[in-house]
């Protein structure tokens, strides 16, 4: 019965392929498929820069783009690299022109180019040529200085837009960048490039407790210059350049937490690392929460990852923070969560945040990541129950879903026959779980099915959960061995985006690939 299932089509797919959202709201009101240090093929301290790395992201989905500025050799032009680094130059045209040819090859929706500038105002002039001349009519740029509101990614559909900071004179470098304050030891006893995509996502609740005890007050750290410096140093750079930024990403005086203050007659984009944002959010979830309704919030790996690995990004999601910046190029369970989240909404690298986010009630109140919830939906893997929930600012008339695991197949095609071991068919068992709010995360397994090759498992878990608006689908199949178990696959799919019916869902390698013949035949039930 299960195998005549596997060769129907009934492939796994979210309730709507398509675009599904409301895209007329503010940029602001939605999370955005957002890239770390674009240009890099490997490690953050020696590989390559390229252009490849930054079309494979666009090819997937991803909408926000950086690129870090820095002069050439001679002084005359500008290269793309991570500055004080080993790293290989790629030029700044070639990686205009990639983006430009590839923008839209995945989604119709803007494109986000953010820049690192440390360049001097006549190189500064020389961008503001070169972006002109590569984007021409697709450049967005806007008419006034000031915007008290975002436009909307329907506004810009099939438009590229900038984001950076005010101009201001490049300094030989003295004191560094923040990502450059990041930095500390390289590496935790026993951890390697390898590590980095094996070990589970850390528990965002775990990662605020151990910022809080820092002895580093990074709530009074002062914040690069202030803001009156930076108007000074702005009045002798040029014109085109300036004018050309969609999306200022200035910081007032003062400590961390004041950024946090929304002002009334403009918005802005504001950028934390990982470890500030934990140490903000410790104390200050709710006020994070409330700048992110009309301002824009990026989080970006801290600077020990020099293995390119990546942090749990719903540390940023909880919190509003739009773009959560993330390493492409690597490995992991925490990318599997990001692909897997940007699958929603048909993949067009916007995913609009639940009202309950955006909302403020009368009293004041917006949505907190650290209240207990109510429960409000229940989701079944094999009888494996989820109970989700949510605040008394989410529908409490929302349905409830079942999921039901019945059986594996495929690796005979896609694996040698002596892969996982040499002398006997393997011993498969699959992790189900749930990735989302600190409450809602949580992983079990099922018995490992020995000796075969089409296991079938049909076992219950049961898993108290509270926002299903975000919350993620996590599935991984394992090969049982004495020493290490092998990887036998994995998918992570929005549980708001889950059909009824029974599927055949496939699986993906480590890199994020879809296996040929790899796949899980499951049902989704809503009740």
């Amino acid at each position: 019965m299960h195998i005549k299932w596997f060769n129907m089509s009934v492939n796994v797919r979210s309730r709507c392929s398509q675009v599904h959202h409301d895209m007329n709201a503010p940029l602001s009101h939605y999370f955005i498929y957002t890239g770390h240090n674009s240009y890099l093929t490997g490690n953050q301290l020696s590989s390559d820069c390229s252009d490849i790395p930054i079309i494979k992201a666009l090819q997937i989905g991803v909408r926000v783009i950086e690129l870090d500025m820095w002069p050439n050799s001679s002084k005359d032009d500008v290269d793309i690299l991570h500055g004080r680094t080993l790293t290989a130059p790629v030029s700044l045209i070639k990686c205009l022109r990639s983006i430009k040819e590839y923008a839209f090859v995945a989604s119709p929706y803007p494109v986000i180019i953010t820049l690192e500038d440390h360049l001097t105002s006549d190189l500064q002039a020389k961008v503001a040529k070169m972006v002109i001349e590569v984007f021409g009519d697709i450049l967005y740029y806007p008419k006034s200085k000031h915007r008290q509101e975002f436009p909307s990614p329907e506004a810009l559909k099939g438009r590229v837009i900038l984001s950076t900071k005010p101009p201001k004179e490049y300094l030989e470098s003295k004191v560094g960048t923040m990502k450059d304050r990041d930095i500390g030891p390289q590496f935790s006893e026993g951890e390697n490039e390898e590590a980095a995509w094996g070990r589970e996502v850390p528990d965002i609740q775990d990662e605020m407790q151990s910022a809080n005890k820092q002895e580093d007050d990074l709530l009074c750290t002062q914040r690069d210059v202030e803001e009156d410096d930076e108007q000074k140093m702005c009045q002798h750079h040029p014109l085109e350049y300036k004018h050309l930024i969609t999306i200022k990403a200035g910081k007032p005086k003062g400590a961390i937490v004041d950024a946090l203050k929304s002002d009334p007659e403009k918005v802005r984009r504001l950028s934390l690392s990982e470890q500030e944002l934990a140490k903000v959010a410790a104390c200050h979830g709710t006020r994070i929460v409330s700048f992110t309704h009309k301002n824009l919030l990026r989080i970006y790996p801290k600077g020990t990852r020099f293995n390119s690995s990546n942090y749990n990004p719903f540390l940023g999601w909880v919190h509003g923070a739009q773009m959560v910046a993330f390493n492409m190029q690597g490995h992991g369970r925490s990318l599997w969560l990001m692909h897997g989240f940007y699958r929603a909404n048909g993949g067009c690298g916007y995913v609009k945040k639940p009202d309950f986010m955006m909302q403020t009630c009368p009293d004041g109140n917006v949505f907190d990541p650290e209240a207990d919830l109510p429960v409000k939906k229940t989701l079944k893997v094999h009888g494996c129950v989820l109970s989700l929930s949510s605040p008394k600012f989410i529908n409490k008339f929302a349905t409830g879903c079942q999921v039901k695991v019945y059986m594996g197949d495929g690796w005979q095609s896609d694996f040698k026959q002596t892969h996982f071991d040499t002398y006997s068919p393997p011993d498969f068992y699959a992790k189900v779980g749930i990735a989302g709010v600190p409450s809602d995360s949580v992983m079990r397994k099922t018995r490992a099915v020995e000796d075969s090759w089409v296991p079938v498992w049909e076992e219950e878990f049961v898993f108290p959960l509270t926002v299903p608006e975000i919350a993620l689908l996590r599935v991984e199949v394992h090969e049982y061995d004495v020493s290490e178990d092998d990887f036998g696959g994995q998918t992570v799919l929005p549980v708001s985006e889950l059909r009824p019916g029974i599927r055949t869902v496939p699986l993906f390698d480590q890199k994020g690939l879809k296996f040929k013949s790899v796949k899980l035949l499951m049902r989704f039930e809503f009740v």
